[in-house]
This record gives structure tokens, sequence and C-alpha cells, in this order.
């Protein structure tokens, strides 16, 4: 069974689908509603390490702002995979994109 994850940030990049899972994703473009994109400073040493910038974006709950990005297509396997990748400032929750389509995001906690 499918998983999709929306993405707003590196995710997107070729050069980290192609490390992180070894391919690149099947995606389409899409909205989250009610969010807007705003930059944040990750201390995560982790992530760092791994060549990120310490600034990226994060999703913030914003009555009628929406962030563009893409909805990818995995496996439940490559989902945990995104789930080491990410910082750990951030979490995965299950949202509902303007597409209709059901899909998780990472959001900073």
């Amino acid at each position: 069974m499918s998983e999709y994850l929306f993405s707003y940030g590196t995710l997107q990049k070729a050069e980290v689908q192609l490390k992180l899972f070894g391919r690149l994703l099947n995606g389409t473009k899409d909205c989250l509603e009610g969010y807007k994109a705003s930059k944040v400073e990750i201390i995560d040493e982790g992530f760092l390490a791994k060549g990120e910038q310490s600034v990226q974006l994060a999703a913030i709950a914003s009555d009628g702002d929406t962030i563009e990005g893409m909805v990818f297509e995995l496996t439940a396997d490559e989902l945990s995979l995104a789930d080491t990748y990410e910082p750990v400032e951030y979490s995965r929750v299950q949202v509902t994109l303007a597409s209709g389509k059901l899909a998780w995001v990472y959001l900073k906690i």
C-alpha cells in the first residue's frame, strides 16, 4: 500500500531523494491550506551533519495561507526512511491537501 508525503522543502531535491531512497520519487504538485512556510533555525546536529543548512522552512498553522509543494508516493519503508532524515524538531502528521489527498507532512513541534 502506498503512502503519500507532502514536501515543501529539501525532500523535493533530486539529490536528497537519490541519497535517501535510492531513486527519484514520483510526485505531483499540491498545496497545504491553512499553513504558511516560515524560516526556522535547526539545531539538530545529526541533520546538519548531512550537509543541510541550519535555516529551513517550517509549516506554521495560519488561517488563509497556503504552502505550495509536492506530494510524493512512497512505500511504508520509504516513509520510515524519511523519518530518519528529518530534524528532531519536526514531527510527522497526516493532513488533507487541497487536492483532497490524505498525506503525511513534517511540521515543526
